[in-house]
C-alpha cells in the first residue's frame, strides 16, 4: 500500500537587511546583505524590517515569506511582505507578491 499523505508545506518568514557596498574597480557601488533573520510570524519579520530600516547604517530592509514543500527540491511560493528603503530618512513600504515554482 502506498502512503498518499503529503507533508505540509513549511513557511519561513524572513527579514533581510542591506548595507551599502563600496565601489569596486569598475566604480560601481551597490548593496550587500547585512543580516538575514528568520521569524515565526509575518508580523514579526515585518516589524523587524521596519525597525532595521530606520537604523542609520541600514541602506534598506525587506520582509518576505517562502514556502517549502518537503517533497520537492525547490521553493513553492514566495511573497514579499514589505520592502522598506532608508533614503535620507524616508521610509517607503510596498507589498509585492510573487508565485513560482523555481525559487
Amino acid at each position: 500500500m502506498i502512503n498518499a499523505e503529503r507533508s505540509p508545506e513549511k513557511t519561513h518568514y524572513i527579514c533581510q537587511t542591506y548595507v551599502e557596498k563600496e565601489a569596486g574597480r569598475d566604480g560601481q557601488g551597490g548593496l550587500k546583505i547585512a543580516k538575514q533573520l528568520e521569524y515565526s510570524t509575518a508580523s514579526e519579520a515585518q516589524n523587524r524590517a521596519e525597525r532595521e530600516a530606520l537604523s542609520e547604517d541600514c541602506a534598506g530592509a525587506n520582509a518576505y515569506m517562502v514556502s517549502e514543500d518537503p517533497n520537492r527540491t525547490n521553493w513553492t511560493k514566495r511573497a514579499y511582505l514589505g520592502v522598506l528603503k532608508n533614503n535620507s530618512g524616508t521610509l517607503g513600504l510596498a507589498t509585492v507578491r510573487c508565485a513560482g515554482t523555481n525559487w
